[in-house]
């Protein structure tokens, strides 16, 4: 469908787009808490857990950053960061496929590069109205933005008074929530070799290696796989190229 399509379907796939950003942005600022709560457990104060939710939002590089530190201290700094690197960097390919939906400028390319999350990209290409995909995207964006940095200072408030928030199980929420954004993507059997591997890794490495440590080794696996199937597929394509010499490219 494209924004020549009917008129009144685009508008209410417009709607839609619009009430399922704003879900989603609830239902991620839900455990924005946990997130700041996590954070000053593991040794940051509310002022460098707030600025952490404004310049990085990512979830999952969040979480990963705060546990990373909690289980290592400042010693795991490095690694810490390094894991965190690694799950960001999954947005940049996320740009990749959003880039033609959002338009604009150069600051709204700005704007939206800061947006390009899990969230925004599912709700905007589960689409297929132009306007409706632009819709999803930003609403998506900001109201998880906006939900995810207050729940954060109030998560962070809490754990501060509170004390060891790990006391109370709240970090089993970072597991948690990995997990809800894992499991719809275990459709084949693929990924779910992947994961179990990299999960094996992780458990047999964590006894011997700094913390940290475990995590960039099991993400390993995951680059090789995916290095493996390109690779496969580069061949399998390169096979069928036309052979020099009898009218097609070289």
């Amino acid at each position: 469908m494209t924004d020549t399509a009917d008129p009144s379907a685009v508008d209410a796939q417009v709607r839609a787009a619009t009430r399922a950003g704003l879900a989603v942005g609830l239902a991620t600022a839900a455990y924005g808490v946990s997130f700041g709560a996590l954070s000053v457990a593991a040794g940051l104060d509310v002022w460098q857990t707030c600025v952490l939710s404004l310049l990085m939002f990512t979830g999952g590089s969040q979480f990963a950053l705060v546990g990373v530190l909690a289980a290592g201290g400042a010693a795991a700094g490095p690694a810490a960061i390094a894991s965190a690197a690694l799950l960001g960097a999954r947005n940049a390919l996320y740009g990749i496929r959003v880039k033609p939906l959002v338009g604009g400028g150069f600051w709204q390319k700005f704007a939206a590069a800061w947006l390009t999350i899990d969230e925004s990209t599912a709700v905007s290409t589960a689409q297929t109205a132009p306007r409706a995909q632009r819709r999803g995207f930003w609403v998506t964006g900001a109201a998880v933005f906006v939900g995810w940095n207050l729940t954060t200072l109030i998560g962070a408030l809490l754990g501060d008074a509170l004390g060891d928030v790990r006391a109370y199980g709240l970090d089993a929420a970072a597991a948690a929530a990995f997990l809800g954004l894992l499991w719809p993507r275990l459709r084949r059997l693929q990924p779910i070799v992947v994961a179990i591997g990299a999960a094996v890794v992780a458990a047999v490495l964590t006894p011997w290696l700094p913390a940290g440590v475990p995590v960039l080794a099991a993400a390993v696996v995951a680059v090789a796989v995916g290095l493996t199937d390109w690779l496969g597929r580069r061949d399998a394509s390169g096979s069928a190229d036309p052979i020099v010499g009898d009218g097609g490219a070289p």
